[in-house]
């Protein structure tokens, strides 16, 4: 309920201040979030601080892929209101690995789960996204576990 209560109180200063894509962005998150608590009600259970930052982190990855498509399709104005959006969504995620911490991570999940093939990647993974959730990409992180347990 932080997140929300802080996205909440962000998305009255940017009507205070007439910041248009800001508050845009702003009731973006919001609804992706509603969005989740409303599914996982249906499932009778209610939404977790690890289940509104995969919203987010999924929000910035589904923004990333559109980048790259509007840049390919050579429309910059679209792509710069993207890479804003990610700006603004970026602003609630928790602060982002470095490589160094990334591998860390993964070879502490490693031993903690007793990891010792491939087969094993699934609960490493499980290990990973209970406590790092929004702080990793976990695309590139599942070829570095790959890596290191093969």
């Amino acid at each position: 309920m932080a997140l929300r209560d802080d996205l909440m109180g962000q998305i009255k200063e940017a009507m205070k201040a007439k910041a248009a894509d800001r508050l845009s962005a702003l009731r973006l998150i919001l609804n992706g979030i509603k969005e989740r608590e409303i599914a996982l009600r249906g499932e009778g259970t209610a939404i977790s601080d690890a289940d509104e930052l995969a919203v987010l982190a999924k929000m910035v990855k589904q923004r990333q892929e559109s980048v790259k498509v509007y840049l390919e399709g050579a429309r910059q104005d679209l792509a710069d209101k993207e890479t804003a959006e990610i700006k603004v969504i970026e602003e609630f995620l928790p602060k982002q690995l470095t490589p160094a911490e990334v591998e860390a991570a993964i070879l502490a999940a490693v031993a903690d789960v007793g990891a010792t093939s491939v087969k094993d990647m699934g609960r490493v993974m499980a290990v990973l996204k209970t406590k790092y959730t929004g702080s990793m990409d976990f695309g590139s992180v599942g070829a570095l576990i790959k890596a290191r347990l093969a």
